[in-house]
């Protein structure tokens, strides 16, 4: 009989161990995580000890804050994210130190927002030993996800389990009570494609058929050999010529036309033509130089070619305020921005934005902070529909607004409109801050 209550006793301190053991790292400090750090958020958790235990659930408060190393990632970058519990729900109540080395933590942080799902995260088996009825000190862990989507994606941090190998191997859940914890940290995702800002114009608008025209090119890489060719419609047709851009991206080459059919001229790097590449169509036709039949007369009139333009219904555009500490979303709405495409031809149109740094008071909002959700309506009776730009961010490098396709024929009138919202970090020093938004269409 005298083994029986030693035995019973070492089962019952080990169960302890393993039910308490909810947050421990190395050193017992809180580390600090590479990249930007988000804000500590306070959420009730329900943690559940071993049954081997014999404790009841522990209900309390966790404070903790999730981190990324990168705030402005692109679709298909890859983001690490820690998810340091800054204060666990729990502390040790045994008289029992808990010895070194014994936990290893796992957790998930929640995304919302442009991306929906999970992030699985887990920290070292390393802590400190940690007296009898003392608190836990704070434990961080890591994963990575991949960017899927465009735009503002929230993190949250989520449930997380303490696993003891001490004696027994024991798991300790503690669940976020009501689910979703609050938001700790955003980033912003662009498409990763920048806007293409090449352009093209040509000498003539028309020529009879075998005739040269000119064309001229802006914006292309450097260096880069540029094939001109001839289109018919959405087709290329057999018409082509190649010239080298210049250190500036520019060129002007010649280009003889034979095709009749032709609607449109285009310039483009690399093998085969590609919208991110390219530039035009732009409007060309072939003259009908085909010989009047005898005792006939042959009727022609003209419609003459107008130009591609757009409006602003103003230059100014105040954003709502925000709190000193809080920081958040400081909102408003783009002035309207109206399009007009009379030129006629197969060629569509982009309107493109790019925006600065906010400078203010000894400080500045990254542009990186800036996002929009556009919106584009197309007026009644125009051959092309308008295409409103992905919601995200706007930034340094510039991001689509609208658009219309190329076609067979292309023009009308459109109004472009935008929701904009700029991401203040929290105590950013109070003051006015300004950035200047630039649109262009091409």
């Amino acid at each position: 009989m005298g083994p029986t209550p030693r035995r019973t006793r070492r089962w019952r301190w080990a169960s302890l161990l393993g039910a308490t053991a909810l947050a421990v790292t190395a050193g017992g400090a809180l580390a600090c995580p590479a990249g930007a750090a988000g804000a500590n958020v306070d959420f009730a958790t329900h943690c559940i000890p071993p049954a081997v235990s014999g404790l009841p659930p522990i209900d309390g408060t966790t404070t903790a804050s999730v981190s990324v190393d990168n705030t402005s990632p692109k679709v298909g970058d890859t983001v690490t994210v820690t998810y340091t519990v800054v204060t666990p729900a729990a502390g040790n109540p045994t008289d029992l130190a808990l010895p070194a080395d014994i936990m290893t933590p796992t957790g998930k942080v929640a995304l919302g927002g442009a991306q929906t799902g999970s992030v699985t995260v887990a920290g070292p088996k390393k802590n400190t030993p940690v007296p009898g009825k003392a608190p836990f000190p704070s434990f961080s862990m890591t994963g990575t996800f991949t960017v899927t989507k465009a735009g503002q994606i929230t993190l949250a941090p989520g449930d997380y389990n303490i696993h003891t190998s001490y004696i027994l191997e024991l798991d300790t859940p503690c669940t976020v009570t009501n689910p979703p914890a609050p938001t700790s940290q955003t980033v912003t995702a662009t498409d990763g494609t920048p806007a293409n800002t090449r352009a093209i114009s040509l000498g003539s608008a028309s020529g009879d058929p075998g005739a040269a025209v000119t064309v001229s090119g802006t914006n292309f890489t450097p260096g880069a050999s540029v094939t001109l060719a001839g289109r018919a419609g959405a087709a290329q047709t057999a018409d082509t010529a190649t010239v080298t851009a210049n250190a500036q991206g520019s060129f002007s080459g010649s280009l003889a036309v034979n095709d009749r059919t032709t609607t449109g001229i285009v310039a483009y790097e690399g093998a085969a033509w590609s919208a991110d590449k390219g530039a035009g169509p732009a409007a060309y036709v072939v003259n009908d130089t085909t010989p009047v039949p005898a005792g006939s007369q042959k009727l022609t009139t003209t419609v003459k070619a107008g130009t591609l333009s757009m409006s602003q219904a103003g230059d100014a555009v105040a954003l709502s305020a925000v709190d000193f500490g809080k920081g958040g979303a400081s909102t408003g709405a783009l002035r309207t921005v109206t399009v007009k495409d009379y030129r006629g031809g197969p060629a569509g149109w982009s309107l493109t934005g790019k925006v600065t740094d906010f400078t203010g008071p000894g400080a500045k909002i990254d542009a990186g902070k800036l996002s929009w959700s556009p919106a584009c309506a197309t007026k009644a009776g125009s051959p092309s529909t308008c295409k409103a730009g992905s919601a995200g961010t706007v930034g340094l490098s510039g991001a689509t607004l609208a658009s219309t396709p190329d076609g067979t024929l292309t023009g009308g009138e459109f109004t472009v409109d935008a929701g904009l919202s700029l991401d203040v970090p929290a105590f950013t020093p109070p003051g006015a801050y300004s950035g200047v938004l630039t649109l262009t269409l091409t």
